[in-house]
């Protein structure tokens, strides 16, 4: 569904995506607008569902969690019975930061796991993963060094 978002819109988005903590005050300052009608278009973005969630990043790396692996997994049949049990089951997994169906390679899906180490790596995989029903193959690669990490959207090509 596209919807159309005006410069002063846009601008919220993107300033809400830069710094979630942002007060009403701030923000209506920032985009030229007084406190209430900007609350109104932030609401207005919550509703219309474009403000998913708001949310703090923290430093894995701070907190020991040093380990990123992206993990392709193959599975044996390709029924919706069998996908749906299969996210369901990583869905119920902490260490599962995203899991998608992917096209192009022989996996059907894969995952972004981040654990502390190889020990819990191996635990989560060997003990959880390939446990599931209808894994037929894995495949791992793990991140050696994270380049570049955005999380705020590009809004430059929505009209």
């Amino acid at each position: 569904m596209n919807m159309k978002l005006d410069r002063t819109d846009k601008l919220i988005l993107n300033l809400i995506q830069e710094n979630g903590r942002i007060s009403n005050l701030e923000l209506a300052d920032k985009i030229g607008l007084s406190a209430s009608p900007c609350s109104r278009r932030v609401k207005n973005l919550e509703e219309l569902g474009l403000i998913d969630k708001h949310v703090t990043l923290l430093d894995q790396a701070k907190l020991g969690l040093k380990l990123t692996a992206y993990i392709h997994i193959s599975m044996d049949r390709h029924t919706p019975e069998r996908f749906d049990n299969f996210e369901a089951e990583i869905a119920a997994i902490p260490d599962v930061m995203e899991c998608c169906i992917i096209t192009g390679s022989d996996a059907d899906f894969q995952l972004k796991v981040i654990v502390p180490d190889m020990e819990h790596y191996q635990e989560l995989l060997l003990g959880k993963i390939t446990r599931i029903k209808g894994v037929t193959g894995v495949k791992s690669s793990f991140m050696l060094r994270n380049v570049l990490s955005r999380t705020v959207l590009p809004l430059d090509h929505i009209k």
